[in-house]
């Protein structure tokens, strides 16, 4: 049986590393993805196929899917789609280009990528679409209003393609995270530099004694955090099951927030989640 084959985006550093590895081991041919040439070549001096796909343009979207085909000779079994960033701020505070950018790279890509996927693993006779997605495309925290939205709309758009899919032999399947070990918190400080002028806001007191405290200070892993690892054990289920479930949590909180968003009405919710 020939070897099976991922395409996996987002492979810098955290879940999308971790799973590069994992897979690999595992017996996929691994193509791992970043949207620095820079991350690419540190890929390919650990051994991988690393093509470069940065979700905001386009061109690289199909160039790098166009490099994965052309080694596989057109077959691709399996998508991971994982690359994401953050912008933290309350919603008050962020630019509608600030949400522009952010949907750019956490929701328009994705559906690109998966778009020129599907018509390969149709050709194909089977394949498996897994998006990674977090508790917060189901629940959402304060002061991250452009990353719950963007999370929040990839769910529906997930949701009805894997409705549409039942009449195809791909499976469409959701991995929501919660707390794990990554660089998004460092990786989101551009961006909120770039975008959140919070010295002028009238939450400026709460962004000094709050978010810029969480956002600057590593104060270490978060309570039930998991290492990447933990995801990487869901995405081997997702792809590799005859039966992949429609949606995998990995931590405790997303567990716990799926409970609680099913029992609790909305202010009761609200309270929780505001002390998040």
């Amino acid at each position: 049986m020939s070897q099976k084959s991922i395409l996996i985006t987002g492979c810098s550093s955290g879940i999308g590393h971790a799973a590069a590895i994992g897979l690999r081991e595992a017996g996929w041919r691994v193509f791992a993805s970043c949207r620095k040439a820079a991350d690419c070549e540190r890929l390919r001096a650990e051994g991988f196929d690393s093509p470069l796909i940065d979700y905001a343009d386009t061109a690289s979207i199909h160039a790098g899917l166009a490099e994965v085909l052309e080694a596989t000779g057109g077959t691709l079994d399996a998508l991971f789609n994982n690359g994401a960033f953050g912008t933290p701020g309350a919603v008050e505070d962020v630019p509608t280009d600030a949400l522009r950018a952010i949907f750019e790279a956490n929701f328009f890509g994705w559906h690109e990528l998966t778009r020129a996927v599907i018509p390969v693993m149709r050709a194909h006779g089977q394949g498996r679409i897994v998006q990674c997605s977090s508790v917060l495309g189901f629940v959402t925290l304060p002061w991250r209003g452009a990353y719950n939205s963007t999370k929040f709309a990839l769910e529906a758009l997930t949701d009805t393609l894997r409705l549409e899919m039942r009449d195809t032999p791909i499976h469409v399947i959701l991995i929501e995270p919660g707390p794990v070990t990554s660089d998004i918190r460092v990786n989101s400080i551009p961006h909120f530099e770039r975008w959140i002028d919070w010295e002028v806001s009238p939450r400026a007191d709460q962004y000094r004694t709050g978010l810029c405290k969480r956002l600057y200070e590593d104060r270490g892993p978060d309570t039930f955090e998991l290492p990447p690892e933990a995801v990487v054990k869901k995405l081997r289920h997702a792809i590799e099951s005859p039966r992949p479930r429609p949606r995998y949590f990995v931590t405790t909180p997303t567990y716990a927030m799926a409970f609680l968003r099913r029992i609790l009405p909305t202010r009761a919710l609200d309270w929780v989640l505001s002390r998040t």
